[in-house]
């Protein structure tokens, strides 16, 4: 069973053996026959006795997923104790980020009739945006959120059965094999959309190359052409389309405001000060954003600081670890006018982390001097910065090197890296407008995928 790939992690809380499934010729009350031809087909008996296994799993590991805190919001939806409404599509976003995606298709899908959705996502958090942004949705169209039921193959044939939709979408990184096999036996269209994998998942998925195409969708819209090739080794080329990446499409440059009433800070950090910001930092690169401050501190004491930590809660950390290394700070709360250069502001206030990079002449963005995947560097772009960060960005390798390859962002491989480039920043004035129009054109580039991955639907919930 070690061998056996795994779900994403992100998108199910218990590691289970599995995507191995294809159900297309199981049988149940009211579904077809078991066609005879296949049933001689070795990797359909094959793929048919893995069902069963993935199936036996599911009954064994359900009744303790009701004790899983993550699980207890809609428990009862997704064993479908309360069943899924019916709907022309379904549209499945695992949690946060792909309830943003979700959103989008949403906002974009216009057709001339009228339409009902049904979202479904793995998590509260997604569920809770989903909820809120519903009624974002055009005149044509009626959206319902839902809790994703267990991918137990039983429980997805009930679950197709009651939503009984013309096409269904799942986003980014899903591949559900109870889902995708119970749309294989009714026959219903299934689109990966802003489709993204792995070498690492790739590889997992290829123990079993014969069950996955068995198991392959009607379409797959890939995020980029690396993703494309993994998609079409797994599926087969011919199903497999490339995109722009959807989340280019909710990016855009913008122009800081200037004055004073427009950025509040202005009254703590006056313009003609070299104001530096580290954004985001995360606990797990503590000791190098120390030794970083250190050497910022040494090197040019008349520095004003802005460290932000991720988590509000690290706060008591950084008093005591400044104090211990005598470094003056002080506690952005208790600033009332412009702080004396060489000193650190520690970020005790929410909110203020874009306000500071429409005024900082360099910017480290955190999470990526440790391996915890990075932080949004795009921000600081859009305030007109070019920043630094480290080695550890896979949080946002979506946007692509090229962002690094044309000046855009500065990646260093050490804190002592990112030191000196912060520095030398410092040293003059940032060229606010020609960064950001710099933004503009890559981000100008790289867009339109939203109405790529609309289109495709549209398209197939028209077909017969």
């Amino acid at each position: 069973m070690a061998n056996l790939p795994r779900l994403q992690p992100a998108a199910f809380p218990l590691a289970l053996p599995g995507p191995l499934l294809y159900i297309g010729t199981i049988t149940s009350a009211g579904r077809r026959p078991i066609n005879k031809q296949a049933a001689v087909n070795p990797s359909k008996t094959s793929s048919r006795l893995l069902l069963l296994l993935y199936q036996w799993l599911w009954s064994l590991v359900l009744p303790c997923l009701r004790f899983n805190s993550r699980l207890q919001s809609g428990y009862d939806q997704r064993t479908l104790r309360t069943p899924l409404p019916a709907a022309d599509l379904w549209i499945q976003a695992a949690s946060v980020g792909e309830a943003y995606l979700a959103r989008q298709l949403m906002t974009s899908l216009q057709p001339c009739q009228p339409l009902t959705i049904l979202i479904t996502t793995n998590t509260s958090q997604g569920y809770d945006i989903l909820n809120r942004t519903k009624n974002e949705a055009g005149p044509t169209l009626r959206v319902a959120v839902g809790y994703f039921p267990f991918d137990k193959p039983s429980l997805m044939h009930q679950a197709l059965s009651a939503v009984a939709p013309r096409a269904v979408v799942l986003l980014e990184s899903e591949l559900w094999p109870g889902l995708m096999a119970a749309c294989k036996a009714e026959g219903v269209k299934l689109v990966v959309v802003n489709g993204r994998m792995t070498e690492r998942s790739l590889q997992r998925y290829l123990h079993w190359p014969a069950i996955w195409r068995d198991l392959r969708p009607h379409a797959v819209l890939a995020m980029s052409p690396a993703d494309g090739k993994r998609f079409a080794a797994l599926f087969g080329e011919e199903i497999v389309e490339t995109m722009a990446n959807m989340k280019f499409d909710t990016l855009q440059s913008r122009q800081p405001p200037a004055g004073a009433a427009a950025n509040p800070l202005r009254t703590i950090v006056e313009t003609t000060e070299k104001f530096v910001v580290l954004g985001s930092v995360r606990q797990e690169e503590e000791k190098e954003v120390s030794r970083l401050l250190c050497h910022l501190c040494r090197r040019d004491p008349r520095l004003i600081i802005g460290l932000f930590p991720r988590h509000m809660h690290r706060l008591r950390h950084w008093q005591q670890e400044l104090t211990a290394r005598h470094l003056p700070w002080q506690l952005r709360s208790q600033c009332r006018h412009a702080v004396p250069a060489g000193t650190i502001i520690l970020w005790d206030t929410m909110g203020e982390l874009t306000k500071a990079y429409d005024l900082a002449r360099s910017v480290f963005v955190g999470g990526s001097l440790a391996p915890v995947g990075g932080q949004n560097f795009l921000e600081p772009l859009s305030s007109g910065i070019r920043p630094v960060i480290g080695p550890h960005w896979r949080n946002f390798a979506w946007v692509g090197r090229e962002i690094i390859e044309q000046g855009l962002v500065h990646e260093a491989r050490t804190w002592q890296e990112a030191a000196a480039y912060l520095l030398e920043q410092a040293e003059q004035l940032p060229d606010r407008p020609r960064t950001t129009e710099a933004l503009r054109l890559f981000i100008a580039d790289r867009q339109g995928g939203t109405t790529k991955a609309c289109r495709k639907i549209m398209r197939l919930l028209a077909a017969p």
